[in-house]
């Protein structure tokens, strides 16, 4: 595995659980507005910690924490993911997995292997705008599969979008309402320009408080739920 950093303790990044976070490193897009440059960018990268330190350490924190979150950069894009999350089962975590949802089929070999017991998928925008908020082109099938795939699981999940004042408008929310129409769960996530794979992107904002009110009661037409964090 490509693990760029371990946060060891975390109370909020796994509902339910005390976790620790793995990040991986790599990822399939260059979101501008991205806050971790050093998982995404090649001329970014720290040097990785060694999966058996990880694995070391998992061992012997099993009598603190209860789950584990890989997140990145993009999990799926490391060809070494799923034997490192059977060797995580093993010891006895939970394991919750943020991904960007480009990779269905692997989400598919996760859920067959009851090797996840949450995911949560960025959804980056609406349709006609994705390409621009994830910085690359983008299989929007692959997509709507794994939307379609997470929703139709058993597996508690959710989805979120980071809003960016400059890059996404008040409107453009009903358009990600469409995409995952009928989910349970949805996060709106306040823009923190502190780092980013743009650095433009550290003069953007985000919308103020009443405004992202407006969004969530938008939100609310296509989803169960809809929290701001």
């Amino acid at each position: 595995m490509k693990i760029g950093a371990l946060q060891k303790t975390s109370l909020i990044e796994f509902p339910g659980r005390i976790s620790c976070i793995v990040f991986v490193q790599g990822c399939n897009l260059r979101c501008p507005y991205c806050h971790n440059p050093e998982l995404v960018l090649p001329e970014k990268y720290l040097p990785l910690l060694s999966t058996s330190e990880v694995m070391g350490f998992l061992e012997r924190r099993k009598k603190y924490l209860d789950g584990v979150v890989i997140t990145g950069g993009e999990p799926f894009t490391d060809s070494d993911l799923l034997p490192f999350v059977k060797n995580i089962k093993e010891l006895g975590y939970s394991v919750k997995i943020d991904t960007n949802g480009s990779f269905p089929e692997v989400i598919k070999n996760m859920m067959a292997g009851n090797l996840v017991d949450y995911i949560a998928m960025d959804v980056k925008g609406p349709y006609e705008k994705y390409e621009v908020m994830a910085g690359v082109k983008v299989d929007m099938s692959k997509i709507k599969e794994s939307i379609s795939l997470i929703k139709g699981s058993s597996i508690p999940y959710e989805f979120r979008t980071t809003v960016v004042k400059e890059m996404l408008e008040i409107s453009d929310f009903e358009g990600i309402g469409e995409l995952i129409k009928g989910a349970k769960l949805f996060y709106l996530q306040h823009f923190k320009p502190s780092k980013a794979v743009d650095t433009i992107t550290l003069s953007y904002h985000t919308y103020s408080d009443e405004e992202f009110e407006e969004i969530r009661m938008t939100m609310l037409k296509y989803v169960e739920r809809c929290e701001i964090r």
